[in-house]
């Protein structure tokens, strides 16, 4: 296979694997929507807050875009802006009364999902896939890594 071959195929693999809908029709929750409440839920199991700018860094997207959507969210009774006690300017993105049981129902068909695809190619091939995964994933990092280094020591 030809380098730009391996190149087209690794798109759309990050391409299939983004539009693997794991809810299997449960869309109480977009996958967004999904994340979000799952980073609220670890840091309250932590015992702590999280205030929207975190969970645009830990989600990859704007702050502006976890706005619209706790926005939507809290329209939908999922979560609270609490505000700061100390700083006005900061809100703590709070669980609802009934977010857990939402959070955990999608979980349960995610899990489902998950299973049913597994018992179709097998355990062993599944964690075959995600051991090769693991290693394509880190030789990226690598390779990217030392093309980061070698750009900036070039002034490219």
């Amino acid at each position: 296979m030809e380098i730009n071959e391996y190149l087209i195929k690794c798109f759309q693999l990050m391409r299939n694997m983004e539009n693997i809908d794991f809810f299997a029709g449960v869309h109480e929750l977009s996958r967004t929507e999904f994340r979000l409440l799952r980073e609220v839920i670890l840091e309250e199991e932590k015992g702590k807050s999280i205030i929207s700018s975190e969970l645009a860094r830990r989600l990859g997207i704007t702050r502006s875009a976890v706005s619209q959507i706790v926005t939507k969210m809290e329209k939908d009774g999922v979560v609270n802006r609490v505000a700061s006690p100390t700083d006005r300017k900061i809100a703590y993105i709070k669980l609802s009364n009934n977010s857990r049981a939402v959070f955990e129902e999608q979980c349960k068909e995610a899990n489902e999902t998950m299973s049913r695809i597994v018992a179709e190619v097998g355990e062993d091939k599944a964690k075959a896939f995600f051991d090769l995964y693991e290693e394509f994933r880190k030789a990226i990092d690598k390779v990217m890594k030392e093309i980061a280094a070698e750009r900036k020591t070039s002034g490219k």
